[in-house]
């Protein structure tokens, strides 16, 4: 069966390994496991209810329901209104736990409310396994991603090529699911109540460090850092870009992309928005895991890594799964990380000179690796490549790639003279007249004169909103003329509905695309930056309508259609949410030096 969803009908569950997607009608229809960018095992929301998802709800089609977080957690609860009484749903992934485990707890409030249960797992390759029920009532369900155990406090039934369970809840009673990766293991539900208080305590106790008093829209900014905490993959500290794969940034597909990776462009984001908001800790894990994944490299650095820091598999495309809303094809893997992108150097040591800056002590390898990176860099800093948006066309000079190169040799310079062998240093001085070249380089080609703005890339006349990047990185005031003047001209042509798009409307990168709410940040912040600190604000706050009921931000915004667009909930989205919230309430520390 195909059912009709919008993504803002989704909530995020995720216990730091990986995540789900929970719908509105209470149906999981997204879980990789054991990592974000494992197989997943219910997979509905690319396609069928067949294809995967495992929905708790009451049997009655005429019930009312309302869903919110608990406060300050990744713990959603589901409000049920019956013809005969009511109850609510709560469903979370535990996260202080050992042993990966999605739990749901029914509970009656008055009356009483009859329950229906299924779970249809995605098969490996198509082809079923028998589910088996053992003595003690739990069953082995078998999944594309390997076997799973579901225990239940209700009997439960095989039925065709799913597990089934109906029951009826009363005031006062309570009925516990639990599922667990692995066979004849499992969460006993008897020890739910516990695994509950535990996991409101996990995320309330993280979130807690954060100062309300920071930032004009604390309840907005509580939420983005507590989803960006949910996409860290917590052994190694990775951040995946978003947990989900193949949303497509465009009616009819073709822009669907697997999110479910780190890329380094979001490291420099995520290291400002953890630092600005106090989470040191998570800086630094970031940090040592850039350290690791990089450490080794001499020349070519790779656009994004899997959240162990190995390379990100083939990109293949799995006709099995029709996608979101027919929108295929639906992919595994993702083809842009062997593209080569001269940005990444700038955000590599970016991440480093932000954490030094921030107080966080240099690791020993640092100093060894910049000098590496950055001498490959001074050999090879002509070479064109990708930008930032990874289309796959053939290489240029992308204006922001080159201010972003500009950048890996600002933090360099500043580094060692700061605190290494100083400017007599032949690697500094060639640094030097490198940065310097560049800064002229990106003046004379990166403008047009016939559009009176910064343009996408050299010899191009098509306007980008990437380059409203070149303030936050130091590289220009926002005030300086010519950057005054970009703002301006990419919010007339950009601009659509109080948001920004990347793209002109109709052009040939991507002509249905939506608004990106990125993008959208970042004019609040180039325009506070300028002064227009009103003007800012509307801009911002345009930003915030956007997210759904439970405050989550999609990659973009379709503001025709009036709907989020793309991977769900996106790092980007809400790492840009929580700089600007901060930014614009003027508590930012600035950790990073204005030219």
């Amino acid at each position: 069966m195909t059912r009709t969803r919008l993504i803002e009908d989704y909530a995020l569950l995720a216990d730091g390994r990986s995540a789900a997607l929970l719908a509105r009608d209470g149906s999981i229809d997204w879980l990789c496991w054991p990592r974000f960018d494992s197989e997943p095992c219910f997979a509905a929301l690319l396609g069928r209810e067949e294809d995967g998802h495992w929905r708790l709800a009451p049997a009655d089609p005429a019930r009312r329901a309302s869903r919110s977080y608990r406060r300050d957690t990744l713990m959603v609860e589901t409000a049920w209104k019956g013809t005969h009484g009511s109850a609510r749903v709560i469903d979370f992934m535990a996260a202080d736990s050992a042993e990966p485990c999605i739990m749901r707890i029914v509970e009656g409030v008055d009356g009483s409310v009859d329950m229906h249960m299924i779970a249809q797992p995605r098969r490996a390759d198509g082809h079923a396994a028998p589910h088996t029920i053992d003595a003690s009532g739990a069953a082995t369900v078998h999944a594309a991603c390997g076997p799973m155990t579901l225990r239940a406090e209700v009997p439960l039934r095989v039925h065709a090529q799913a597990l089934e369970a109906a029951f009826t809840v009363r005031a006062g009673e309570r009925f516990v699911f639990t599922l667990c990766p692995g066979e004849a293991v499992g969460v006993d539900p008897a020890s739910a109540v516990t695994a509950l208080h535990d996991t409101q305590r996990h995320w309330r106790r993280w979130i807690d460090h954060f100062d309300n008093d920071r930032t004009l829209w604390p309840q907005a900014v509580r939420r983005s850092l507590l989803t960006l905490y949910a996409l860290v993959y917590r052994p190694t500290g990775a951040m995946v870009a978003a947990p989900t794969t193949s949303l497509p940034e465009a009616p009819g597909g073709e822009l669907n992309w697997d999110y479910r990776y780190c890329w380094l462009r979001d490291a420099s984001f995520a290291l400002e928005a953890l630092l600005e908001a106090g989470f040191h800790d998570e800086a630094r894990a970031w940090r040592d895991w850039l350290l690791r994944t990089i450490g080794h490299v001499r020349g070519h650095i790779h656009v994004m890594y899997c959240v162990d820091g190995c390379h990100v598999p083939r990109e293949r495309e799995v006709d099995a799964l029709a996608g979101w809303q027919g929108a295929r094809p639906v992919r595994f893997g993702n083809a842009a990380c062997m593209q080569y992108q001269p940005d990444v150097f700038g955000e590599a040591f970016d991440c480093l000179y932000l954490t030094r800056r921030a107080g966080i002590v240099a690791a020993q390898e640092e100093a060894e690796l910049e000098a590496r990176l950055i001498g490959w860099l001074l050999d090879h800093g002509g070479k064109p490549g990708s930008g930032i948006w990874e289309t796959r066309g053939h290489a240029r000079h992308y204006t922001l790639s080159r201010v972003m190169a500009w950048v890996a040799l600002d933090r360099f310079i500043k580094h060692w003279c700061e605190d290494g062998p100083g400017i007599g240093d032949p690697l500094v001085q060639r640094a030097l007249q490198m940065r310097k070249a560049l800064y002229e380089e990106v003046s004379e080609h990166g403008w047009s004169a016939r559009r009176g703005a910064f343009v996408r890339g050299y010899g191009e006349e098509a306007l980008d909103a990437s380059v409203l990047l070149m303030p936050l990185v130091g590289f220009m005031r926002a005030d300086e003329p010519r950057m005054s003047a970009t703002i301006d001209a990419i919010r007339a042509e950009l601009g659509e509905g109080g948001l920004i798009r990347r793209w002109r409307l109709g052009g040939d990168e991507a002509p249905d695309e939506g608004a990106f709410l990125a993008c959208s940040c970042w004019m609040a912040d180039c325009l506070y930056l300028r002064g227009d600190v009103d003007e800012a604000i509307a801009q911002f706050e345009r930003v915030l309508a956007v997210a759904n009921d439970v405050g989550l931000l999609a990659e973009e915004y379709d503001v025709g259609a009036q709907r989020l667009a793309g991977n769900f909930p996106q790092a980007l989205s809400h790492l840009a949410v929580v700089k600007t919230a901060i930014l614009l309430s003027g508590s930012a520390k600035g950790h990073r030096r204005a030219r």
